[in-house]
């Protein structure tokens, strides 16, 4: 049996997979003809946050635990930051068995978030973002793509389990 890289020993949670990902633009509408529209999914909410710069449609693919979101997302100013805008693949979202233990062993391990700590997200799901960039501080970050963190509830966490073959 291969022994697991180094930095994998000891890690205290697990990624179960894809939450959702988020599309930004000037405007949703483009947005909500291909998605909604052509490719049928549908709304199943909508955020909006002065704080975050975001004026967001939830839409959805799937159902029940394996259900993912697609954001649609578009500023609420488009000189203000974040510019939700600027990369049309805004970030993607990855369910994370334990938000708080895996947020304090990235840390120790050097990766980057970014500022705000775990908070409730636009779903309702408690949340933290992962950094693009690096720095001399935290060497580890997502090499230019923002990464969201989403602690999974409970019955997601055992669906995936279920998946996985494990009790």
């Amino acid at each position: 049996m291969t022994q697991p890289p180094r930095q994998a020993q000891g890690r205290p949670f697990r990624v179960l997979g894809i939450q959702q990902i988020a599309i930004g633009a000037t405007s949703k509408a483009r947005l909500r003809t291909l998605w909604v529209d052509m490719l049928g999914l549908e709304v199943t909410g909508h955020f909006v946050s002065e704080r975050e710069n975001v004026d967001e449609d939830i839409c959805t693919i799937g159902s029940g635990p394996f259900k993912v979101e697609v954001d649609l997302m578009q500023p609420l100013d488009i000189e203000k930051k974040p510019a939700v805008h600027t990369t049309p693949l805004n970030h993607v979202g990855l369910w994370i068995d334990d938000l708080p233990k895996a947020v304090e062993w990235l840390t120790a391990q050097g990766v980057r978030f970014a500022p705000g700590g775990i908070r409730k997200g636009a779903a309702g799901f408690d949340i933290c973002f992962m950094h693009p960039k690096a720095s001399d501080e935290f060497p580890v970050a997502g090499e230019g793509v923002l990464i969201e963190m989403v602690q999974a509830p409970e019955e997601v966490i055992q669906a995936f389990a279920r998946l996985a073959g494990r009790p």
